[in-house]
């Protein structure tokens, strides 16, 4: 793969106008409210470095008095006072960091959690479009740049500037002739700069969006270890992850190029400026036009400055990297919501689930393309449970994510008793129907914890209602019983384990409205019929939608619905469309086949 490929993710479109001060300054609201800490550090950097620019002063005093003088007594105590000086530098630099350690930590926290909130509320649609691993990054590498950020560069970047000018204007008043020469190599210096962070800020955006495709490559990995192991893929998946490190090396490396250059001249320029500036100096100290001792605290004033000088490529390096940082922190901060409706007094009219018109198309669907459901009519009655059936990729899954607002319709409206779900707010919208997956996610969590995130209010009763409805009684045979630990992703259990407790998780709280996405696809027979008929309870109590591939769920159903070419087919019961729809038919093959040339 080429060095310089393309991230995942690339810089918004307006990056060629992009400002690094003004991706910094959009962390105002976050720094506003640790303002006096961080202006207190700044203080305390401040006067730590005026005592730095005293020193050269009182060495030139050294040399003009007690040394030009022979006079030892008036040494020590201006000896003592550069010992003053240097334990309040340091003094006052520790202080610095003990002024902002807590509060910045605090602001970090409060960065990660903004992220987190507004990733939980974000559409499904959006985590569609985003690798996993680009999101992590933003809420680990690049939470971490801008805490650094506001307790180093932010701070140096003003007290540096400030010490620099400072020692400017010392430097012209003890020599103005000599200030002039060390301070040739500022306006070469300024247009290097300005060069500098243009093309170091795009090289920083692309390095940290590469970050976010290697952090992707490794959580798939270690997701997927089952499967790379079982088909011994491991080599592949490795090769794949050193590409993306490769890429990730070659663009550091041109950072590092790019700095090194730009030290390379923010060092050398004012060495070569202090070298003219000590000869000069030298022949106006040989000609009495100079002191010795103003020549000494010129040059100390020169080198102290070193520092403020040299800094300036790491300064201006780590806010670039800051910036962008905040850049892609914002990109997610800034995605739009689904707008949430004003709460709305209606009245329940016992309707059911009705789906009127309904059209649905992915964002990223190519242009050209037909939707996906193309004007769903569809009349569940309210205590009535419906199987939807239709081949693979007919949108059967679709269609059950659209109830909930997992996904928004793309036009046609979807009732619950009367009330369109997209005037509903969406934390009632999602009191009111509770889903089953066909891919059960469990967390990283007890089994009580995963169950009753159904329900969190939820006794103990209604828990264990809920995990004998999903034959999960399993549970009691770990080592806690319902307080064990089922590991990331519930990978501890076995398939048909998630499964049920995904089951118990929809079931617990006895919603209104219940989406069982096939919801027992990895049970045996045996567990399968159990199960069934315990939900044969808990369904005639609710109004239901159930994604059915086999007879066996089929028969759970009041009536069926077949889904085919975006549109419903035909509704009724399974005998009758077994007598009269051809593509049911089909779709039930086997035993059903056999079943209806019985029944003819």
């Amino acid at each position: 793969m080429a060095e310089n490929a393309a991230p995942t993710h690339q810089p918004p479109t307006d990056a060629p106008t992009r400002s690094t001060v003004r991706s910094l300054l959009r962390l105002k609201p976050y720094a506003y409210p640790i303002r006096w800490y961080l202006v207190g550090a700044v203080a305390a950097a401040l006067v730590a470095s005026g005592a730095v620019l005293v020193v050269p002063l009182v060495l030139g005093r050294i040399v003009d008095g007690p040394i030009g003088h022979h006079d030892q007594a008036a040494l020590w105590p201006l000896i003592g006072l550069l010992l003053l000086l240097g334990a309040a530098e340091a003094g006052l630099f520790g202080l610095r960091r003990v002024l902002i350690a807590r509060p910045l930590a605090r602001v970090e926290a409060t960065m990660r959690d903004d992220l987190y909130a507004k990733l939980q509320r974000l559409p499904v649609s959006f985590h569609d479009r985003w690798p996993s691993g680009q999101l992590l990054s933003r809420a680990t590498s690049d939470m971490y740049t801008l805490r650094l950020f506001l307790a180093f560069p932010l701070v140096f970047l003003v007290v540096n500037t400030l010490t620099f000018l400072a020692g400017s204007v010392l430097m012209l008043t003890l020599d103005w002739r000599l200030g002039l020469i060390a301070l040739v190599p500022a306006v070469p210096l300024i247009l290097l700069c300005t060069h500098f962070e243009s093309r170091y800020s795009a090289a920083a955006r692309i390095a940290q969006d590469q970050n976010g495709d290697l952090a992707t490559v490794l959580e798939e990995s270690v997701l997927g270890i089952r499967i790379l192991k079982s088909f011994g893929r491991q080599r592949t998946m490795a090769r794949h992850f050193a590409e993306r490190a490769e890429l990730l090396r070659g663009t550091e490396l041109r950072k590092a190029w790019m700095l090194a250059d730009l030290w390379a001249v923010i060092v050398g320029l004012p060495e070569l400026a202090l070298g003219c500036a000590l000869a000069v100096g030298s022949v106006l100290v040989a000609h009495d036009e100079l002191s010795a001792g103003t020549l000494v605290a010129f040059l100390s004033t020169a080198l102290a400055l070193r520092w403020p000088v040299e800094s300036l490529g790491w300064l201006l390096a780590y806010s670039n990297e800051a910036g962008t940082a905040a850049d892609r922190l914002f990109d997610v901060l800034d995605t739009p919501e689904q707008a949430e409706p004003e709460p709305a007094s209606v009245v329940s009219n016992g309707d059911g689930i009705r789906f009127t018109g309904v059209r649905f198309r992915y964002p990223d669907a190519p242009a050209g393309t037909p939707d996906l459901l193309r004007g769903i009519d569809l009349h569940i009655r309210r205590g009535e449970t419906l199987a939807l059936v239709g081949a693979t990729g007919s949108g059967k899954t679709t269609l059950t994510a659209l109830l909930p607002r997992l996904y928004e319709a793309t036009a046609g409206t979807i009732t619950l008793d009367g009330q369109d779900t997209a005037q509903l707010p969406l934390a009632r919208l999602r009191e009111l129907v509770s889903v089953a997956f066909e891919e059960p996610t469990l967390f990283s969590a007890s089994v009580r914890e995963n169950v009753l995130m159904g329900a969190p209010q939820a006794g103990p009763e209604q828990l264990e209602r809920a995990l004998a409805t999903a034959q999960a009684d399993f549970v009691h045979q770990l080592p806690q019983g319902v307080d064990t630990e089922v590991g990331e992703q519930g990978l501890s259990l076995s398939g048909g384990q998630r499964q049920r407790l995904a089951l118990a998780r929809a079931v617990v709280g006895s919603p209104e409205f219940l989406v069982l996405d096939d919801p027992l696809s990895a049970l045996d027979v045996h567990t399968e019929a159990l199960v069934e008929r315990a939900l044969r309870e808990v369904l005639g109590d609710t109004t239901a939608l159930v994604v059915a591939h086999r007879p066996s769920t089929v028969l759970l159903a009041d009536r069926v619905a077949v889904l085919a070419g975006g549109r419903i087919l035909a509704t009724g019961t399974h005998q009758r469309l077994l007598e009269t729809c051809p593509e049911y038919r089909e779709l039930m093959s086997g035993e059903s086949a056999l079943e209806a040339s019985v029944t003819r």
